[in-house]
């Protein structure tokens, strides 16, 4: 008769790894992070020509 020992979770430890367990996927904190991501890029387009100023005055003093 062959005994199997359990450990507390009733599960055979052979030293086989458990798959992680699947994250649920969270709609509000995908939407909260794409638009985060959003605002991000239109700040950044719409002061674009503000730091396009600065890159051509480098240019220049570099020279």
């Amino acid at each position: 008769m062959e005994r199997i020992f359990l450990n507390e979770n009733n599960q055979n430890n052979r030293g086989e790894k458990n798959p992680p367990p699947k994250k649920s996927f969270d709609f509000k904190l995908y939407k909260k992070n794409t638009i985060n991501s959003l605002n991000d890029v239109e700040y950044f387009l719409n002061n674009f020509q503000h730091y396009s100023k600065y890159f051509k005055l480098f240019k220049i003093m570099k020279k």
